[in-house]
């Protein structure tokens, strides 16, 4: 029997299953059940083991069946298969979990803005919050859900967020541990059979992105580019989508006061223009300062009766008086909120645009030699997409002694199993049907590497992210200064900028010290390009925009 329907089958033998229940009463349950506190504004408070602050890449798996596996790119260190016997163990063990449980809830939501290709989600857990969290995330069903291509071919997760798998039946099934034994949690899906399942990562991220790795996957068939990124639309209606890896300043640069959000992390490219996926937000929280991010600050920490309010501080420091203190990392530099977009105060209600003007690549170069704005065409935004390159700094993780280039393909590479030819395709296709320009912004350094230079003027970039969006940077003469290295085109003025800081080699005092960074730089991108690449049949017209190439 399919593991859905096999699902359905043991709820409706189960006594206590809440079917669609109302937000304010999802949340009491969630209050009555202790699996959550109200802290100061309303909002709830949860908190998860130690295994379970983040993400849990190495345990979150794909199931490989003749059907599908052609589409996937398995030499990509992210996409771990997994037998579909074991899938179905998985499966029935998650079942078992299920019928132990007091209360089960169920939520019928979908993903995706756009009706004609909204995804109907069944999410099933044993606890309220991950239900509320469902509810924050997940869109609610449209009237004319009939319109969508997905209609009547629903994805179902079963969700035991805090079950654990056992070691021994499971040994040399499931990943190995440091201390040589089996992996007891799973991240698990099942593209073909429609279903995922989900057991002991009680992380909530880890039901958002699997949704969103399971839309990566069904959407390019469809010839509709999903997108891990950021939207908003000016107020002429013209839509621009932000991508960039942590740190780079998406958050930061798309909240724009003249320019309405559509959704800060997922969308979908198709016939219609953008849209966003998701119903809410899922904003990190470490740090956050009120008077920087006050939006996202104040969807959390806005004042309501707890019924009403239903956002989600997720292992955040939170005092037994309900005050909370976000500078307090000993649980977990990831804390997280969840929250609905209605939330925000400039938002586009219906998630929704035309397709993209203008499209914004960000990195934060801590080598200093990338330049802060360029313009790509074609071929070169294809080139940037696949690479997805930012730097990790000193300082941020263990063992980082000087800036490490990072590079994630389509800047999220953990969430797109499909072949990576599709996806930059699909962009070449869609930049050149819609007449879209994409930039490379750089908000990295200046005048030098991580503690030699400094950090780009936000000031500054805000004023290149404005001249991109108002079109002023592209020169009908093709007047660039051009980046060998790097085989990039340099705007030569950016109103309100200094000409001097475009050209990172005019910011450094010793030149041949910039030669030497920026071909470091350069070999490390050959070098990526080939690991991850080489054998794909990209095209040379894409590659040889590859800096070190």
């Amino acid at each position: 029997m399919e593991p859905t329907k096999k699902l359905l089958n043991e709820l409706e033998k189960l006594p206590n299953v809440h079917v669609d229940m109302r937000r304010s009463d999802m949340i009491s349950q969630a209050v009555n059940n202790h699996e959550c506190i109200v802290c100061e504004s309303g909002a709830l408070a949860t908190w998860s083991r130690p295994e379970s602050t983040g993400r849990s890449p190495k345990d979150t798996v794909i199931v490989k069946r003749a059907c599908s596996e052609k589409n996937i790119d398995w030499t990509s260190p992210n996409n771990l298969p997994i037998d579909e016997k074991v899938f179905d163990m998985v499966y029935e063990d998650a079942l078992k979990f299920l019928k132990t449980k007091k209360n089960v809830y169920v939520t019928h939501r979908v993903v995706g803005a756009d009706p004609d290709y909204a995804l109907p989600v069944t999410t099933v857990t044993s606890t309220a919050i991950h239900s509320v969290f469902a509810d924050n995330m997940f869109r609610p069903v449209p009237k004319n859900i009939k319109r969508s291509v997905f209609y009547g071919k629903d994805f179902t997760v079963l969700c035991m967020p805090y079950d654990k798998l056992d070691k021994k039946k499971y040994d040399g099934l499931l990943r190995r541990m440091p201390d040589g034994t089996s992996s007891d949690m799973i991240v698990a899906m099942d593209f073909d059979r429609r279903c995922g399942v989900i057991v002991g990562s009680a992380y909530m991220g880890s039901l958002k992105k699997m949704m969103f790795t399971v839309m990566n996957y069904y959407l390019p068939l469809l010839g509709i580019l999903p997108l891990h990124c950021s939207a908003n639309e000016g107020k002429k209606g013209d839509s621009a989508l932000l991508l960039g890896l942590s740190g780079t300043g998406k958050t930061t640069l798309s909240a724009d006061p003249n320019r309405a959000l559509l959704g800060d992390d997922e969308h979908g490219w198709n016939d219609n223009g953008i849209a966003n996926f998701e119903n809410g937000c899922f904003a990190k929280m470490i740090d956050i300062n009120p008077k920087k991010e006050p939006d996202i600050y104040d969807a959390v920490m806005h004042p309501a009766p707890y019924r009403r309010h239903g956002a989600i501080l997720e292992n955040t420091m939170v005092y037994p008086n309900g005050t909370v203190d976000y500078y307090d990392n000993r649980l977990t530099e990831n804390s997280r909120a969840s929250y609905p977009l209605t939330f925000l105060k400039n938002i586009k209600k219906s998630s929704t645009s035309g397709h993209p003007t203008t499209i914004l690549f960000l990195t934060a170069d801590a080598y200093g030699v990338l330049p802060p704005v360029s313009v790509l065409n074609k071929e070169q935004a294809m080139l940037w997409f696949l690479m997805g390159y930012t730097s990790k700094l000193a300082g941020t993780e263990t063992g980082i002694v000087e800036p490490q280039a990072t590079f994630s393909r389509f800047f999220g590479a953990p969430f797109m199993p499909f072949n990576p030819d599709v996806y930059s395709r699909l962009l070449g296709e869609k930049m050149e049907k819609h007449n879209t320009q994409v930039y490379l912004i750089n908000t990295g350094w200046t005048g030098g590497g991580y503690g030699v230079g400094k950090r780009f003027d936000l000031v500054y970039t805000r004023k290149m992210v404005d001249a991109a969006l108002n079109g002023s940077l592209i020169s009908k003469n093709n007047d660039y200064y051009v980046d060998k290295v790097f085989h990039l085109n340099i705007p030569k003025h950016v109103k309100g900028v200094p000409d001097d800081i475009l050209v990172p080699e005019n910011t450094w005092a010793d030149k041949k010290a910039y030669a030497a960074a920026a071909h470091k730089l350069a070999e490390q991108f050959a070098a990526s390009y080939r690991k991850s690449y080489g054998d794909k049949n990209l095209g040379k017209d894409i590659e040889k925009y590859c800096p070190g190439f």
